[in-house]
């Protein structure tokens, strides 16, 4: 059950907390595209924001995985830590280059910002969904 939580909790994580602060990004003009890109991608045709929140629940599930069992102090703040690193990591050196997507400095920082208040959001819903109470971290 603890797999599902964890998730659930990027997939939601994306659509509210990574989408919402892009959001507020393209509304203050700092990106060009809107949020909640509901274009379809191959292979499925799904909408690009449900692809982004799936793969924004495999991550939150390697989140778990590395830290879901950590000390309250630790977890929250390597949550964030880890949510900014790995999945911009992954997106700048490996998705963006199969996309034929140039990389710049700018677009690294913006990663960071936006994957770093998705591990947060990641935290937040896993604290909600009760993951982090004693007795209910089971495997």
């Amino acid at each position: 059950m603890i797999w599902f939580k964890a998730f659930v909790s990027g997939f939601l994580a994306t659509l509210v907390f990574h989408q919402g602060l892009f959001a507020l990004f393209f509304y203050a003009g700092v990106v060009p595209s809107a949020p909640f890109n509901l274009s379809p991608v191959p292979p499925f045709g799904v909408p690009a924001v449900i692809s982004l929140a799936f793969f924004g629940g495999l991550w939150g599930m390697v989140l778990w995985a590395i830290l879901g069992r950590m000390a309250a102090a630790g977890y929250w703040s390597l949550m964030i830590l880890l949510g900014a690193i790995g999945p911009t990591t992954v997106a700048m050196l490996v998705v963006f280059p199969m996309k034929d997507i140039e990389v710049s400095p700018q677009m690294w920082v913006g990663g960071l910002i936006l994957n770093g208040f998705w591990g947060l959001g990641v935290a937040i819903f896993l604290a909600i969904m009760g993951a982090r109470k004693p007795g209910i971290n089971e495997m």
